[in-house]
């Protein structure tokens, strides 16, 4: 049947209605491997914080280094951000998730064998290149699928899978670390127990880029906005013959309707001197991010921007720190007020691993799971630019309280409040994300201001190791600032409750 006669007696399907395909056994799937990916990031972040305790011993590592340690896998994050999300939006989210994936658990794992510090940080540098891609990409890619009514409750439910990754990294560390008797002597290096844990902090990454090479589709949106009609209209049958497994009715759309591009901008030609196809390559890449901070785009782009420093200094500043601090705060007593001891922590012998630490460690990674249900409930009902801004607020207050609190047990637990507060305020912002931004800047817009997010937890993992020997206080009280901040500045984003993908 000829195109024109098909639209007149046939529904189309166009790029905004991927309603039509239902809800149900696909998405369902979708969300098990996308959360698994987002695990296996949360999984190789946070693996660093968990070795400190043993692994300054062997590496001979001040607090200064530590906090340098755990900067260089955001700095590799920064760099890759922008980067991977640049060519997600240009060549396909699921290849280049394949890749950063593929990245970020080659380079963790070959760290486990690094004999010195400085070796130990390059590797942990380009593991985080992996890890900056992948982290962007994935809630793009999944976002994508999603029914509008369902979208903002999706998103949710796929960060819970970061405390997924945090208590599995927690339980790892937990079981693995302390056995000593899991050491090995080879000639060149000596294997401890934390060097094992680091490999099998490498499996989740490894793992899933396989799994999405061989299974996942691509997204149906991208390629509807790269004119690949046939692709896209496979992916929706294959949604919908999931979706309806049980039923006999046909795939109701013949067809699709894509959006019209200009194909002179589309098929710019690159012919010329390599100056002049570089000079076009550069501008294409960097016209991404002009075009977030012009028009209607600039106000929500800048605010964002803020709140992504604002968090991400208060986060990873402090949660990468916590397994630390729990070590310093062992013997009673909180961590910031107990000077003596963390003036000679540096001289402490790392065996035996004191397994308390570890299972501190898992009590406060575990307390995600009140805020991830909190808001799979009521993202939806609420909006994400309330939950974040009253979420951020109230993680400033509890950090404060940390400061003040006296010992051991009151710091664990305001820590547990900390945990379960702050998630609500990154599954927030997870959310808002993806619907502030359309299809064609997704992927560009969630890595710059991830980039920016990293370059905050670089310098709060560097002030933290600076000052967590000679006056804790300072950054306790930057982060709950910083959190306070942020939270009044999400006041200025629109909503965006159950909004269509454009």
């Amino acid at each position: 049947m000829p195109r024109r006669a098909q639209e007149d007696t046939e529904p189309l399907l166009s790029s905004t209605h991927i309603d039509e395909n239902g809800f149900g056994l696909f998405h369902w799937l979708l969300l098990v491997v996308c959360g698994w990916a987002n695990a296996s990031d949360a999984v190789e972040i946070l693996c660093v914080s968990f070795l400190l305790p043993t692994a300054r011993c062997d590496l001979h590592l001040t607090s200064a280094d530590m906090g340098l340690l755990t900067a260089s896998i955001f700095l590799g994050m920064m760099v890759g951000g922008y980067v991977w999300g640049y060519l997600a939006d240009r060549r396909g989210r699921r290849s280049i998730l394949v890749i950063s994936l593929a990245v970020n658990g080659i380079f963790g794992a070959v760290a486990s064998l690094a004999p010195s510090f400085w070796l130990f940080l390059l590797l942990r540098f380009f593991s985080g290149v992996g890890v900056g891609g992948s982290i962007p990409v994935i809630f793009s890619y999944f976002s994508e699928f999603q029914p509008r009514l369902r979208r903002g409750a999706m998103i949710s439910a796929l960060a819970t899978f970061w405390m997924a990754g945090n208590i599995l990294a927690a339980g790892v560390a937990w079981l693995v670390i302390p056995r000593t008797s899991l050491n090995a002597h080879w000639g060149w290096l000596n294997f401890q127990s934390w060097r094992l844990f680091v490999v099998l902090c490498s499996v989740p990454s490894l793992s899933s880029a396989l799994i999405f090479r061989l299974f996942m589709p691509e997204s149906p949106k991208f390629l509807m906005e790269a004119g690949r009609e046939t692709e896209a209209l496979f992916v929706f049958q294959k949604m919908f013959k999931l979706n309806n497994r049980c039923a006999t009715k046909p795939f109701p759309v013949p067809g699709l309707v894509i959006r019209s591009k200009d194909d002179e901008v589309k098929n710019r030609a690159t012919s010329g001197s390599r100056c002049q196809q570089f000079n076009h390559q550069l501008k294409q890449a960097l016209d991404p991010m002009k075009q977030l901070f012009v028009g209607p785009l600039a106000s929500r782009s800048v605010v964002l921007l803020i709140i992504f420093f604002c968090i991400s200094f208060g986060y990873y500043g402090l949660w990468m720190w916590f397994p630390e601090l729990f070590k310093r705060a062992e013997d009673g007593g909180s961590p910031c007020t107990n000077v003596s001891r963390v003036q000679n922590s540096e001289n402490e012998s790392c065996y035996p691993v004191k397994t308390a630490v570890y299972m501190e460690g898992f009590v406060t990674a575990a307390s995600n799971l009140p805020g991830n249900i909190f808001t799979i409930l009521l993202m939806d009902r609420i909006g994400g630019k309330i939950l974040l801004s009253v979420s951020l607020v109230a993680s400033s207050m509890s950090v404060f309280i940390i400061y003040v609190v006296k010992t051991k047990a009151q710091s664990l637990i305001m820590s547990c409040v900390f945990s379960g507060v702050s998630v609500i305020s990154w599954n927030a912002l997870d959310v808002l994300g993806t619907e502030l931004y359309p299809t064609q800047l997704r992927s560009s817009a969630l890595g710059v201001f991830t980039g920016v997010g990293r370059v905050a937890a670089i310098m709060g993992n560097v002030v933290f190791g600076q000052l967590v020997d000679s006056n804790c206080a300072i950054p306790l009280l930057m982060v709950s600032a910083l959190l306070l901040a942020g939270g009044l500045a999400a006041l200025r984003l629109p909503q965006t409750k159950q909004t269509e993908l454009t």
